[in-house]
């Protein structure tokens, strides 16, 4: 159904209730035809919204299909999502209630993006993985709905076009009409800050203690540590045995995500710019995968040598994420380069009560990696399909979403239930919050809550993971500045002044103590690091020969990892490296990563033009 025609209809129904109206008054005064139920919806044609909420300036001209008691179903497509079904527990009450809304995720298996591309059906909201070629493809062919088309912007998502303007101009540069297709994640308001940093070194701090705090100033020193700690716990809560480091290959791209993420992590190195190599931030130097003694290889050698000493999970080339994280929250590893594979999985109330912690120790030669804030924002990008029935919806939903209130909800549930602000503009976590913040397990089966839009009070079921919303991405940054809280508090919790007085428990107030810092952040931003600058940057086009040469050589570089982290010996290990490079050569290596080189000088250029770089 075309645009012009779904308004029509819409103001069609309101003349045809402005005259039933009209006719009720000429008769006994009882407005019956299309009245409001005790909740404030429409209930009649469901095509006006009373019942959705407020994103600030009231939803009286907006004409919209969704509403509490007739809510719609929108498929979300994602190229980044990690769920396949419907949005349940409480996000589903939220996104019913507030908007008449169910949300169906479809993640990208299997090649549905190619095929739904080739169908002309993204689906009714999209998100991808990034602004390249995908993005221009979609936007080229028609797949994806202009945001500004008959002033549905303005009218439905004003808070995005008055708040995020340089990211709406960013997104006109990406494509050849100059049309918003879609908005970026991870905005902020100030991009003079950095982030939180996303290698945080994380070890089992309560055995750290035990061994009396050894100096840990090599990978090779953190090796030692690692086996002197798994024989002070050689087992977890099951029974089963301890590793130093655990893997999952869900998320492997070019090469092994987690051997590039320690390396980025030890270096400073961007993993994640070009393909097959690590971009440095302040020279713009490119180093490829396979180079003599690069990040890449360094990184491998360290999880071989865990392996050689018994300290590497066995099961690294075949986990999925779901059984990974079943292992850290079991106790399973001593170590993760990420918090959210670590500390945040393994730092339940009951092993804090045992006197069990995970937090970071930095190797003193190690040179961190943090991404600055960006005005126009991070990789992944929202989108709404162009065969959707419902723009106006999408828009008035992601327009929320966009807003702190949106972004709040999305990372700590229900305002006034689990969280609030105080009087003097501080935010906090209420009881239940905290419970929930600490332990995204936990059951909040027969927790009443009342909206605030509707009135309504529903029973919530299921963990607070469960009704989490399952976009996988922040529409902000988890670092700007929440503009609805005091100044210097972010959307981060742990800048929040209520909740950085107190340590969790004893050992998180040993490591305190110990390392002189009230938190991690601060601790890191002690340490030695590399600020990466974030700027408008998106991968250029490849060619289809080159993509398939990238696809063999990457393949052949995950292929050859996985066989050399489990060399029995030094000289196993060295074979296997050689024979990988001899075959990724024979691919064209040296193709992709003269794209990489490329590609490096372009962003440099970028981020010189921005003012980052000299």
């Amino acid at each position: 159904m075309k645009k012009t025609t779904r308004k029509l209809l819409a103001l069609l129904l309101a003349l045809m209730m402005l005259v039933s109206v009209l006719a009720g008054c000429g008769g006994s005064g009882d407005d019956t035809t299309g009245s409001k139920d005790s909740t404030g919806s429409k209930d009649s044609t469901g095509s006006k919204d009373t019942a959705s909420g407020d994103t600030g300036g009231g939803n009286d001209d907006l004409y919209l299909a969704g509403s509490v008691d007739n809510p719609i179903t929108l498929n979300v497509f994602s190229q980044v999502a990690n769920y396949s079904g419907k949005q349940g527990g409480w996000g589903a009450i939220v996104l019913k209630d507030k908007f008449g809304i169910e949300l169906n995720f479809i993640p990208n298996t299997d090649g549905a993006l190619e095929t739904r591309m080739e169908n002309g059906d993204l689906g009714d909201i999209v998100v991808l993985g990034d602004a390249g070629e995908n993005f221009r493809k979609a936007a080229s062919q028609g797949l994806l709905f202009d945001w500004e088309d008959e002033g549905l912007l303005d009218d439905y998502a004003p808070n995005i076009k008055s708040t995020f303007p340089v990211a709406l101009d960013a997104m006109k540069d990406l494509t050849e009409d100059g049309k918003i297709y879609g908005i970026h994640n991870e905005l902020a308001l100030d991009d003079t800050d950095h982030a939180d940093f996303s290698y945080t070194w994380e070890i089992r701090w309560d055995l750290y203690k035990q061994l009396g705090y050894p100096e840990i100033n090599t990978l090779d020193d953190l090796v030692d540590v690692l086996e002197d700690m798994h024989e002070l716990d050689p087992t977890d809560d099951n029974g089963n045995p301890t590793y130093g480091l655990s893997l999952w290959p869900d998320w492997d791209g070019d090469m092994s995500m987690y051997i590039k993420c320690l390396a980025t992590g030890m270096t400073g190195y961007d993993g994640d710019k070009g393909a097959m190599g690590f971009y440095d931030p302040e020279t713009g130097n490119f180093y490829g995968a396979l180079d003599d003694n690069s990040p890449y290889l360094q990184a491998l050698k360290f999880a071989n040598k865990l392996y050689q000493r018994g300290l590497l999970d066995p099961d690294s080339a075949t986990n999925t994420w779901e059984k990974y994280v079943a292992k850290v929250q079991a106790g399973g590893t001593l170590f993760s380069i990420f918090n959210y594979a670590g500390s945040d999985q393994f730092n339940t109330p009951d092993h804090m009560a045992a006197g069990e912690f995970m937090t970071t120790i930095q190797p003193k030669s190690a040179t961190n990696f943090v991404n600055g804030l960006s005005l126009s924002g991070s990789s992944y990008v929202v989108c709404i399909g162009s065969r959707t029935e419902y723009p106006e919806d999408i828009l008035h939903f992601l327009d929320w979403l966009y807003t702190p209130e949106g972004m709040m909800t999305s990372l700590y549930g229900l305002q006034g239930l689990m969280w609030d602000y105080n009087e003097d503009g501080t935010t906090y976590f209420t009881d239940l919050g905290l419970k929930v913040a600490n332990d995204p397990s936990y059951d909040l089966s027969g927790v009443e809550w009342t909206s605030p839009w509707t009135g309504r009070t529903y029973t919530l079921d299921g963990t607070f993971n469960d009704g989490h919303f399952q976009f996988n991405f922040n529409p902000w940054s988890l670092y700007a500045e929440n503009p609805e809280s005091i100044e210097g508090e972010t959307f981060n919790k742990t800048s929040w002044a209520s909740y950085a007085t107190d340590a969790r428990c004893e050992m998180e107030q040993d490591w305190r103590d110990h390392m002189g810092y009230n938190n991690i952040n601060e601790y890191l931003d002690d340490q030695k690091y590399i600020l990466a600058p974030t700027v408008n940057y998106t991968a250029s086009d490849m060619s289809k020969e080159l993509q398939m040469t990238r696809s063999q050589v990457g393949t052949a570089i995950k292929q050859y990892t996985y066989q050399a982290m489990y060399a029995k010996t030094d000289a196993e290990f060295d074979a296997l490296v050689a024979e990988m490079k001899t075959r990724c050569n024979e691919y064209g290596y040296d193709q992709c990563i003269e794209w990489a080189k490329n590609e490096a000088a372009r962003l440099y250029q970028m981020q010189v033009d921005a003012g980052f770089s000299k």
